[in-house]
């Protein structure tokens, strides 16, 4: 196992930070608002009522209950309880998929660029990844006929992400609903990782597999959260949809090795699900600013090239133009740009494409604008 290129990137960050260099970090996928004061307001009542005992191992009941009423309300899944578990986070609830549902030897397909966990939990589970690929010329976006190509009688299971990390592409719909549809065909089960479902803006709409997992539940699960949406990285609170009978596998192996997740963060989830969403709101309105101003910027970068992002908080501009001989690749890249330039991003091959860099865009404006603009000096540098 490779340790979390994006943990790595960070953890050098702040190792230059402690020596007094000026670091401006675009490489971490958090949001730079704070979490919601209702949310905090529920887990300081949880501590002052004495909350703090082990909980039900898949949740508690009113919590998985206000998970599938999300589900239910925005996406007509019409799911009941008993088809949720609460996890330590949706990569928790991602791992614990895999565990179940793939043997050695079962193949996972994953649309590339991906995030950097979905190779390395496949190969934890004892699968074998299939990366099918999507380059930026095709808007990052792959096609049921490029899955068939990929699929062989091993292929078990398909992991979608939409929006995505670390491209920010968002499917929609009938995109989603297509991809389904084929995997299902070739009895495929489809785990779709939705943690950005709320960040996506006007005029693209959220899309969502819920509604295919109330036709289909034995061939979906959707993963979900409150890390990005709600601003609650830390809290580590996610949430899988999925077939009664597949959440008390999950909940068997949760409660062999993690157990029920922080009984005070599920009061707190709580209070976020059932709560008031003007804070969403603010910050999709913030991010949809940002991505725009961060857009303007790489468009004004001659022989690059960069999708627009309909969701999350990155964008993934290609940058193999300015690659030399002392910068060969992404990582060399990211290198110079964070010794350099003082500025801390994501290499494209940790997510599957060393054409590519990730910046998040999670930041203040003005701290962006800087970034970029130091960026785009070290890139222009490193060319010549």
């Amino acid at each position: 196992m490779r340790s979390s290129a994006t943990m790595a990137v960070s953890a050098k960050a702040m190792e230059l930070k402690a020596k007094g260099r000026e670091i401006v970090s675009l490489s971490v996928g958090e949001p730079d608002f704070p979490t919601p004061e209702h949310i905090c307001q529920a887990a300081k009542e949880a501590m002052d009522q004495g909350f703090t005992r082990y909980t039900q191992v898949p949740g508690l009941p009113e919590l998985r209950e206000a998970v599938a009423g999300y589900f239910n309300r925005l996406y007509g899944a019409n799911a009941p309880a008993e088809a949720v578990i609460v996890t330590n986070g949706g990569k928790h609830a991602l791992y614990n998929l895999l565990q179940v549902l793939l043997d050695p030897g079962d193949k996972a397909l994953i649309p590339g660029p991906y995030w950097v966990s979905y190779p390395a939990m496949v190969l934890l589970a004892g699968g074998e990844p299939v990366v099918v690929p999507a380059r930026a010329a095709q808007g990052f976006k792959v096609s049921p006929q490029d899955l068939d190509r990929a699929w062989t009688r091993e292929t078990r299971v398909l992991i979608l992400n939409s929006p995505s990390n670390p491209t920010g592409v968002h499917y929609t719909q009938g995109e989603l609903d297509a991809l389904a549809s084929w995997a299902v065909s070739r009895d495929i089960f489809v785990i779709s990782d939705e943690i950005y479902d709320q960040l996506v803006y006007d005029p693209a709409k959220p899309a969502s597999l819920a509604h295919w997992w109330s036709e289909h539940p034995e061939h979906t699960a959707v993963v979900n959260g409150l890390s990005k949406s709600f601003a609650m990285t830390g809290w580590r609170v996610g949430y899988a949809l999925a077939h009664p009978d597949l959440i008390k596998a999950l909940s068997k192996i949760q409660g062999q090795s993690t157990s029920n997740v922080c009984s005070i963060a599920q009061k707190a989830a709580l209070a976020a699900l059932t709560g008031p969403m003007d804070a969403l709101k603010f910050m999709r309105s913030a991010f949809a600013r940002r991505r725009d101003l961060a857009m303007e910027i790489v468009a004004s970068w001659p022989g690059v090239v960069c999708p627009r992002p309909d969701g999350a908080f990155y964008i993934f501009p290609d940058l193999s133009a300015f690659y030399s001989n002392a910068i060969p690749d992404s990582t060399a890249l990211c290198t110079a740009l964070l010794e350099g330039a003082g500025v801390a991003a994501v290499p494209g091959a940790a997510f599957g494409d060393d054409h590519c860099v990730r910046f998040s865009y999670a930041v203040d404006d003005e701290v962006l604008i800087k970034a970029l603009d130091k960026v785009w000096g070290a890139v222009k540098g490193a060319g010549t």
